[in-house]
């Protein structure tokens, strides 16, 4: 355990800033570390460090359903602890990507400063037509998408040993501790400083409690809402309210399960 927490300590409090790029996806701006930086910095603070790409009986490396599109998944081991980590296959936009292209309605922006002509068709002060949704159109998934989705599932996986974990839970820069001092002139750490590290500590313990629940219910061809049911039956809260300690407890029932 004391190696567990100082491989997360080391990593989580690498600032990965200077690697990571920035995409606009709605009105929501996400952060994607890049992943050739991410391994780098993980094998050369731990060369015995390896990771797994998960793959069906017929050597395909990804799971696949109709209706819900691809599913990679990958697995980390540093210092003998294992983590797993899964991620849909998604276009720029974060949409599932299915095996034939799609279309899907969003609402229109414009629309509400359109008015109503005479022949019933709404135009803006332009003279355009605007319609109350406009239609976008996901891509058929290909192996390139698979590929991308596999180097970013590996990533997600590296922060559940800590690195690069503030970009999940929002925050700006890692959170460091203080130089330990002796006596009584001791620093204590900034509210914010803990109050950060308490969030990211709660998220990791939540996304490892999902990637555990996700792989049994995958394997077992079980329900997620009704594994779901069953832990939050068994915590005695919804798991919206889960604190850390609820998540890692939630997380060890889900490993109990055959």
């Amino acid at each position: 355990m004391e190696t567990s927490n100082n491989v997360f300590n080391e990593l989580f409090a690498v600032n990965v800033n200077g690697h990571t790029e920035k995409k606009k996806s709605g009105n929501t701006e996400l952060t994607y570390l890049s992943w050739p930086f991410a391994w780098a910095e993980v094998k050369r603070r731990y060369p015995d460090a390896s990771y797994k790409v998960w793959r069906d009986g017929n050597g395909l490396p990804y799971v696949f359903d109709d209706n819900t599109g691809y599913m990679v998944s990958t697995s980390v081991t540093i210092c003998g602890v294992t983590h797993e980590m899964w991620l849909p296959v998604m276009d720029g936009a974060n949409k599932a990507m299915l095996s034939e292209e799609y279309s899907y309605l969003v609402k229109n922006p414009n629309f509400r400063y359109a008015t109503k002509g005479n022949d019933g068709v709404y135009r803006d002060k332009f003279g355009n037509e605007q319609k109350p949704y406009n239609e976008k159109r996901v891509d058929r998934a290909t192996m390139f998408d698979v590929n991308k989705a596999i180097m970013r599932c590996l990533v997600k996986n590296l922060a559940m040993f800590g690195l690069g974990l503030y970009i999940y839970a929002g925050e700006d820069l890692p959170v460091t501790d203080q130089p330990e001092q002796n006596g009584d002139n001791e620093p204590e750490k900034d509210p914010k400083d803990k109050k950060n590290q308490e969030a990211a500590e709660k998220l990791a313990a939540r996304s490892m409690c999902q990637s555990v629940v996700k792989a049994y219910c995958q394997k077992n061809n079980a329900d997620e809402t009704s594994a779901w049911g069953i832990i939050a039956n068994t915590i005695g809260k919804a798991s919206k309210d889960f604190t850390k300690e609820d998540w890692e407890a939630a997380r060890k029932i889900a490993e109990g399960w055959k």
